[in-house]
């Protein structure tokens, strides 16, 4: 399966940990360029001097917070995709895991909210950006050549603009109807690419309805 723990979890110590949670809430809710370092030390209980000897610099911390962010999503998409055996079912595996992520990410996809503020190409932080993107779009089409897509990369590219849409549409309008409705239109984009394959019944409900559909946690 691509990639799905690529990213091996980094050693922190306490301090460090604190940090870098305190760094992505501040990072996520008001943006990477209104935090500094100052700030960031203040909020988490210690000096300038501890940030910059565990991280570096805020470049060093704030590519930590989006691998760490990367990690974490890879994560919850491989424990539901590991719930699953029927092709059809994984491929919409990413539709699945959004009602129980969007409640809790108001502001919608951290990535590009990141992107938006790192202009520079070689900036890397936008590499973890484009890596995390490239990833999920790479998912996609490996789960669509395994449901039997005839065209995998036309149909990863379909799905991608889907799931991003969807968190678009959430964050941005509050449209709480998002999940739902990208997860209907990508199961007709699914069927219609596997020439309507039907997906099979699995224990938890079928794919072909969505609203039988049950997260697991």
């Amino acid at each position: 399966m691509t990639g799905m723990t690529d990213r091996a979890e980094p050693a922190l110590t306490p301090a460090a940990r604190r940090i870098l949670d305190t760094a992505a809430e501040l990072f996520y809710s008001r943006g990477i360029h209104a935090v500094g370092v100052d700030t960031i030390a203040a909020e988490s209980g210690v000096t300038k001097r501890t940030l910059y000897d565990r991280f570096g610099s805020k470049d060093g911390l704030l590519v930590t917070y989006l691998e760490d962010r990367d990690r974490r999503w890879r994560a919850r998409i491989a424990d539901h995709l590991a719930g699953h055996t029927d092709p059809m079912r994984r491929l919409l595996v990413p539709f699945d895991v959004l009602p129980e992520w969007l409640p809790g990410n108001s502001r919608g996809c951290g990535f590009i909210n990141a992107f938006a503020e790192l202009p520079e190409p070689d900036h890397p932080g936008r590499r973890v950006i484009v890596d995390e993107k490239t990833w999920l779009r790479d998912l996609f089409r490996e789960l669509a050549a395994a449901a039997g897509a005839a065209d995998p990369d036309r149909l990863a590219v379909q799905l991608l603009s889907l799931h991003e849409g969807a968190i678009i549409s959430f964050s941005i309008t509050g449209e709480q109807t998002a999940a739902a409705a990208t997860r209907a239109a990508a199961l007709q984009l699914a069927e219609q690419a596997t020439r309507g394959v039907p997906a099979r019944r699995e224990s938890g409900g079928s794919a072909a309805d969505p609203g039988e559909h049950r997260l697991d946690r």
